[in-house]
């Protein structure tokens, strides 16, 4: 039977360090670890080689090579075994924080992205959800709550209220194609939104859906989208499982 070499351990290709920068070796070092384990030229279930001969291919001390592998442990990406060593346990999603839908992001990432609908229905909107929405009090929706996959697992728990005479939805459509590409091809291109990023602890029934253990940490996104006339397309709010997802910021100095 053929070895499987996903599961071996392999000696991680030299990292370029910029020792100049003002960048942390440790950071740099584990920035370059999660590029490859994101490209799949480290997979799922792969060990990575020990501290000592790490630090001493890279040129950097054993601190510092532990603290990059203790950050990659912390991300959720690297698991420490007794016995065992450090392995891969499954790359990250890491989304940036731009006007974008989940589904279009995770199909630019080669995520595989498979939604299960668990909710349509047109309801009378929430106090918080009409406001949002810029409706009276009581106004109909069309309510959505969705399960979100990637690459086989449970990533997200969606909920999304669109106004009532803005687009029909079916299940089916929701099922095979993400929100926002539906709102395209009716006409309606999201073009500003607020959004409000937090974080929170899983409760009993959003655990067992998202596969997580109950009072695990989950990365939470309200969001309120309108297209360029002002006009209110969508109300969104969803919790992400923190172990496998994270937002991405790009800063830079005015």
């Amino acid at each position: 039977m053929p070895r499987d070499r996903s599961a071996s351990r392999g000696p991680v290709r030299p990292v370029e360090l910029d020792r100049s920068s003002p960048v942390p070796l440790y950071f740099q070092v584990a920035s370059r670890l999660q590029e490859l384990i994101e490209a799949g030229e480290i997979g799922v279930g792969a060990r990575i080689e020990n501290e000592v001969d790490l630090a001493e291919r890279l040129g950097v001390s054993r601190p510092t090579t532990r603290r990059a592998i203790q950050y990659l442990v912390e991300r959720g990406m690297l698991v420490r075994k007794r016995g065992v060593g450090t392995q891969v346990v499954h790359p990250k999603v890491r989304r940036p924080v731009e006007l974008s839908s989940l589904y279009d992001d995770l199909v630019s990432a080669d995520r595989k992205p498979h939604t299960e609908v668990l909710r349509l229905e047109v309801i009378p909107a929430p106090a918080e959800v009409a406001a949002a929405l810029e409706l009276p009090a009581g106004t109909e929706v069309t309510w959505i709550e969705r399960l979100r996959y990637a690459g086989g697992e449970p990533l997200a728990l969606m909920h999304n209220a669109i106004p009532l005479d803005l687009i029909r939805l079916e299940a089916d459509d929701l099922a095979a194609h993400g929100l926002y590409e539906l709102l395209r091809r009716a006409g309606y291109q999201p073009r500003v939104a607020t959004q409000v990023i937090g974080a929170r602890t899983a409760g009993a029934a959003e655990a067992r859906i998202l596969a997580e253990k109950r009072g695990a940490s989950l990365l939470t996104m309200t969001r309120t989208a309108w297209d360029a006339g002002g006009r209110a397309l969508e109300y969104g709010s969803h919790v992400y499982r923190a172990s496998r997802y994270s937002f991405e910021l790009n800063l830079s100095a005015g």
